[in-house]
């Protein structure tokens, strides 16, 4: 059953999102944490999930909160949850209306994996392709499903997915991994038609090369060297890069931008 739904209060320039309650998969390292930095200055009560890194999701916690005015009442809190398993994702909506005592407003998938190997097709092991796809495709699949039914509906009410330019960029190596995102970004298209009538939109951020520890993982100083010249403009991309788009996309000025795909890579693709 759902908590009382209960209206945000009114948006300021500074602080569009102020008090509505954003739940951000793979929230702890990289992408993530970027995203969640950027949607508690823009006013937000985060709710940071992780699977494995609970220090990382904790110092991140604290560092948010410690910034808030609020000495009392967190605006940030960590909780583990597995986004490949539909009970975990059920239970990580029921605690966040437990804790804010509300409906979520905002929702952010940001949960992903890559096999550093780069594999061919050929190469790929069926253990490898079911782990890529259980977690970005499955993952994503289980966290839209319980947000279409949980988000706030009347207004403010955003899924918003990650997937990534190498649906586009279709490289040697990442046929499992490109795979996984095309779906989707297939998949947010027909979930924003499908949301018609309750105001929630649905979109996807597709970041191209990102300066993170899952980006770098596997990869030699050539294939690095390589994203960066194939960039327009030579450099990697950084994380503050990817993190205004989706809060833009979170906040009430997005609202005609539904069912969309939008790269953020530097011209890379």
């Amino acid at each position: 059953m759902a908590a009382e739904s209960h209206s945000p209060p009114p948006p300021t320039p500074t602080r569009p999102l102020e008090d509505r309650v954003a739940i951000i998969t793979g929230a702890s390292r990289g992408i993530g944490r970027e995203i969640a930095l950027h949607l508690a200055s823009l006013g937000a009560k985060l709710i940071l999930n992780y699977t494995t890194n609970s220090s990382l999701a904790d110092l991140l916690a604290d560092e948010i909160n410690k910034s808030s005015s609020s000495l009392s009442t967190p605006r940030a809190i960590p909780i583990q949850a597995d986004i490949s398993d539909p009970i975990q994702v059920k239970s990580l909506f029921d605690r966040s209306e437990q804790l804010f005592q509300t409906q979520p407003h905002i929702v952010v998938n940001s949960a992903g994996v890559l096999d550093p190997k780069y594999p061919t097709i050929a190469n790929t092991t069926i253990e490898d392709f079911e782990k890529t796809f259980n977690v970005n495709t499955k993952g994503a699949f289980l966290v839209s499903r319980e947000a279409s039914n949980r988000l706030k509906r009347g207004g403010g009410g955003r899924i918003i997915l990650l997937s990534s330019s190498m649906v586009g960029g279709l490289r040697v190596g990442f046929g499992a991994y490109a795979a996984s995102k095309a779906a989707v970004e297939t998949m947010v298209k027909i979930l924003a038609k499908e949301l018609k009538g309750t105001r929630i939109t649905a979109n996807c951020v597709a970041p191209g090369p990102i300066a993170t520890d899952m980006y770098f993982d596997g990869k030699s100083e050539e294939q690095i060297n390589q994203s960066i010249d194939e960039c327009p403009l030579s450099r990697l991309g950084e994380t503050k890069d990817v993190a205004p788009v989706v809060g833009f996309l979170a906040g009430d000025s997005s609202e005609w931008v539904n069912g969309q795909v939008i790269r953020v890579n530097g011209g890379y693709v």
